[in-house]
């Protein structure tokens, strides 16, 4: 189970709190998997990193819009593909997720992992090794979780974990359902935390996650209890309190969006 707590509207809810680590998941039998994926749509133009590389491709002209080479998605695809997921516009802004390249976003996502508002929740403080780490744990499983950068307006500007909450050993504390789809988040700048954009980020994310994963019934997070600002993102963003969880590393509260009630709520 990854670190499990989101960016919301407040700089110490801005960071997700640990659990255990990401390469620990649970051995369960998975269904062949479909695919089935919605194509991009619009023209919005391809983000780029600091360096003026587009988001989703590496030096060599590698366009597999941002897949791993190896290991991060597995032949059956448990994510339906986040690496080609389009673009969504939100009231902030257009808004991308873009799969982790570590020779790209190494450094950046290490100095967000080094905020201590950060900090204090994901637990991933330190030098590069212990970022990179985190993130090849995730890239070098089966596709159960996919490490991304949030771009906003072409500004890579948030982390986000997109991970299937019933292979993950979150599902021993709580009634998973097949293809339960979590997500983790952090706000990597100050300037974005406290005005909003979690609550934001956290609607667009679940709404991406209902439209390009046709199985998948529930987004769920799992919030430390004691981030009362990220807990009211969430409620915000249309989730709804289910339960309060005993996880390993906290007490959280169990947040669940579900299909049914998307457009309600």
């Amino acid at each position: 189970m990854p670190p499990a707590e989101t960016s919301a509207d407040s700089a110490a809810a801005d960071a997700t709190s640990p659990g255990e680590g990401a390469e620990d998941t649970l051995e369960l039998q998975v269904p062949d998997e479909l695919g089935a994926l919605l194509g991009p749509e619009g023209n919005d133009e391809e983000p780029h990193d600091a360096d003026g590389r587009a988001f989703g491709t590496v030096a060599g002209g590698d366009t597999s819009a941002g897949r791993p080479a190896s290991g991060g998605f597995a032949d059956e695809d448990l994510l339906d593909a986040p690496a080609d997921w389009c673009a969504t516009r939100t009231p902030i802004g257009s808004f991308r997720l873009v799969p982790v390249r570590v020779e790209r976003d190494l450094s950046l996502i290490s100095r967000w992992m080094n905020d201590p508002a950060v900090a204090a929740f994901w637990e991933l403080a330190g030098s590069g090794a212990v970022t990179e780490a985190h993130l090849r744990a995730q890239l070098s499983g089966d596709g159960r979780s996919v490490p991304c950068i949030g771009v906003l307006d072409g500004v890579p500007m948030s982390y986000f974990e997109i991970y299937r909450a019933d292979l993950d050993p979150l599902a021993r504390h709580y009634p998973a359902r097949p293809h339960d789809t979590g997500v983790h988040l952090l706000i990597g700048g100050v300037a974005d935390r406290g005005r909003g954009v979690g609550t934001a980020l956290l609607r667009a994310v679940a709404d991406l996650v209902l439209a390009h994963r046709p199985r998948c019934a529930r987004v769920v997070a799992e919030p430390d209890l004691r981030n009362t600002p990220s807990v009211a993102a969430f409620l915000s963003a249309g989730f709804r309190f289910s339960a309060e969880l005993e996880l390993p590393a906290k007490r959280a509260a169990l947040m669940v969006r579900d299909r049914a009630l998307s457009h309600v709520l």
